[in-house]
């Protein structure tokens, strides 16, 4: 399967607690398949990445609100990881709402470590075969899906991974997924 996503836009939702390297290596593999990546965020300005839970990282700068966006302007969406990120986006009625558009559309939807609780709360995880950092596990088993510790897993249209450890095969599934 080619993973040229030249012209394809992809839509990343993040705030501020996001991980680091599950922002920006999922960027620079979108940059280098020739798409372009936009960050999407509550409100404009930017935001500040995690390592871990507890260092502070680098700042990114938003490209457009969650409150504006709609899923007909992307071709696919990238959730990164970060607990508290994730916390904070599944509890966004715009994010949800975004989330559910992209489902709603049939378009790709990645998802690492922390952010298949943003697939729950969506209602995107009943009967779906997912994997995600291993503290959320019975969140999603207790949510309907079919959980297992594995690098990456591919149901569909969504990917989810486990942790920054699996970005190469997420990466490279999601561009798979993006690229149609």
């Amino acid at each position: 399967m080619s993973t040229d996503i030249t012209g394809k836009k992809i839509a990343f939702v993040a705030v501020n607690g996001v991980e680091e390297p599950e922002l920006t290596e999922p960027w620079k593999a979108v940059q280098e398949a020739g798409g372009t990546p936009v960050l999407l965020s509550r409100e404009k300005g930017s935001i500040t990445a995690m390592q871990g839970d507890w260092d502070r990282a680098g700042s990114y700068e938003v490209d457009g609100t969650l409150a504006e966006a709609r899923a007909e302007d992307f071709d696919g969406l990238v959730l990164p990881g970060g607990t508290l990120n994730a916390d904070n986006v599944r509890a966004d009625q715009d994010a949800l709402r975004l989330v559910k558009e992209f489902d709603a559309a049939g378009k790709p939807i990645a998802a690492i470590c922390h952010a298949p609780w943003i697939l729950i709360e969506a209602g995107l995880a009943r009967g779906k075969r997912l994997t995600s950092y291993s503290s959320l596990a019975t969140d999603l088993r207790n949510a309907g899906a079919d959980w297992v510790d594995e690098e990456v897993v591919v149901d569909g249209r969504l990917v989810t991974s486990r942790n920054p450890g699996d970005l190469e095969a997420f990466n490279r599934e999601a561009l798979e997924q993006f690229a149609g």
